[in-house]
């Protein structure tokens, strides 16, 4: 197995991210390339409507007419994204005759398979079928999946999102202590909950506590308002990746309070970057995330996410402790050399399956 077909989108985001430095971590021996779906940055109006179609139309008749490569890697979440990666996996698998392997990063996709109208769960099951190895993010979604009916659990390996502990380096020791967000301004990550907490922490500890934004989207205008009222505030918008790590290096608490993750590689970057982290108990995090590296709270609850920040910021030694604890958790489980080994030890697993399929076949026909 030498050539690899890494099928994503390539619209910002988590899996963006983490495809590209997919192909960046794989090895010299392993050549990949990768096949854009297409995602839309923007929403709204029948011209977004009908742009949608014609690109994603397009991206699939770029990808039948590529050489087949020796094996198809497909990087999928829940209900659109799915749709549109079934494609891909069936074309792989049934017309291409490759080893295929469905990988699922979404933040939803527990609700997405929890009880689907019978077309959709047919579609589910074809698409988990047709692949050779499914790839999943924590224990949690090998249960999701698995107690879904949608694959044995032989067939899934766990491999959690990765960053590059090498490329950050942690403070510290920030006076003030800091606060930082880094993430899309969207109403699934908890914004409007994270701006009142921020006005109540602040209210708190006026001129104890700094606090940093960064990101972009359609709740720009609250955080932007809060930094307005407040001098602690600082909103940086839209940042590179060089900006993003340092904000990270300096911070002393990450917060998240989103209402849906996978395993968020943004936890794990400002993990990386030495910060104690509050989030929400979604997904895989309450499998990264305990007492002794952060604090967790209900998706929403605006008042319990003032608190946490509170205490921790309360307490800069202690949320030092997390975040050295953190870091050493990147370092030893959440790094991408170890993500690497699982990828290859999937893809050989996959390729060595087919042929002991195919081995079998002559007898299985007579």
């Amino acid at each position: 197995m030498s050539e690899v077909l890494l099928v994503g989108t390539f619209a910002g985001g988590g899996v963006h991210r983490y495809v590209e430095r997919q192909r960046e971590e794989l090895p010299d021996g392993v050549d990949t390339e990768t096949h854009d779906m297409y995602s839309p940055r923007d929403r709204g109006g029948p011209i977004w409507l009908l742009r949608v179609a014609l690109r994603t139309a397009f991206a699939a008749v770029a990808f039948v007419r590529r050489s087949p490569p020796d094996l198809v890697h497909v990087h999928t979440s829940h209900h659109f994204s799915f749709y549109r990666a079934a494609f891909y996996v069936l074309f792989a698998q049934y017309i291409w005759d490759r080893p295929t392997v469905l990988h699922v990063h979404g933040s939803s996709f527990d609700t997405f398979v929890e009880d689907p109208p019978a077309l959709v769960r047919a579609l589910q099951r074809v698409v988990f079928d047709a692949s050779d190895a499914v790839v999943v993010l924590s224990p949690y979604w090998r249960d999701v999946v698995v107690d879904a009916g949608l694959v044995p659990e032989s067939a899934v390996s766990v491999v959690p999102n990765a960053v590059e502990p090498e490329y950050y380096d942690p403070e510290y020791d920030a006076d003030p202590p800091r606060i930082v967000f880094v993430s899309n301004l969207i109403e699934r990550k908890g914004v409007a909950e994270l701006v009142e907490a921020l006005a109540s922490v602040l209210d708190r500890a006026d001129g104890t506590v700094a606090v940093d934004i960064a990101g972009d989207g359609p709740l720009r205008d609250r955080v932007e308002a809060l930094a307005d009222a407040r001098e602690s505030v600082t909103y940086h918008g839209y940042v590179s990746e060089e900006r993003k790590r340092d904000l990270l290096n300096r911070g002393t608490v990450y917060t998240l309070p989103t209402y849906a993750e996978g395993l968020p590689i943004a936890v794990l970057e400002a993990m990386a970057g030495g910060n104690a982290v509050v989030s929400t108990d979604v997904g895989s995090i309450p499998e990264v995330i305990d007492d002794d590296r952060g604090r967790l709270v209900t998706p929403g609850d605006a008042d319990a996410l003032a608190d946490a920040l509170t205490a921790l910021v309360s307490d800069p030694d202690r949320a030092a402790s997390m975040g050295q604890r953190n870091r050493r958790a990147v370092v030893e489980r959440y790094s991408w050399d170890g993500a690497v080994a699982s990828i290859l030890d999937v893809y050989d697993g996959c390729v060595s399956e087919r042929c002991r399929r195919r081995e079998r076949a002559p007898d299985s026909g007579r």
